[in-house]
């Protein structure tokens, strides 16, 4: 049976009110732990920030960081895994084990450069064909947490009555 230790989403200076809803929505869903880290492009009682996490909101473990240092000291023995379209390796030969933060950048620009060159071993992408540049964010971390449940066997055994709830 999977442990039920929660991951962790990091959002590191979100722009976009409709991402973060939507990827708030998500941690709701599958019971993970959203971080939000430093300067927000929007307020949290953004209209559009609500109306993509529909009625969802008490359902979100959700907490506010000035930084990302302020994040790691919280949590001095949590395994940080980096996004990012410069990664060389793909999100799914990553290892992940349950209570991994999953750290994605803004949307406008990603992760700053420094920080991925000093955790490169622990910075994933996510495979793109063709000419498209990256993917929205929220469609990005859905794929990467759900890759996670699956690797540690959250999505193998559903907790009861899941697959009766309206989606």
């Amino acid at each position: 049976m999977p442990q039920n230790i929660p991951f962790h989403i990091v959002l590191i200076e979100p722009e976009i009110p409709p991402n973060t809803g939507n990827i708030a929505r998500l941690c709701g869903a599958t019971g993970t732990v959203l971080h939000l880290v430093g300067k927000l492009g929007f307020s949290t009682d953004d209209r559009q920030l609500k109306r993509a996490g529909l009625d969802y909101w008490s359902e979100v473990d959700i907490h506010y960081w000035d930084n990302l240092d302020a994040l790691k000291r919280a949590y001095p023995d949590g395994r940080f895994i980096y996004t990012s379209k410069k990664a060389a390796r793909p999100h799914v030969k990553a290892e992940f084990r349950n209570g991994d933060f999953i750290v994605f950048g803004k949307e406008t620009v990603g992760l700053p450069e420094e920080l991925i060159r000093a955790n490169w071993e622990n910075t994933v992408r996510i495979p793109i064909f063709g000419k498209v540049r990256s993917l929205n964010l929220s469609t990005a971390a859905g794929i990467v947490l759900y890759e996670a449940l699956r690797q540690t066997g959250r999505l193998e055994d559903p907790e009861p009555g899941a697959d009766e709830r309206d989606s």
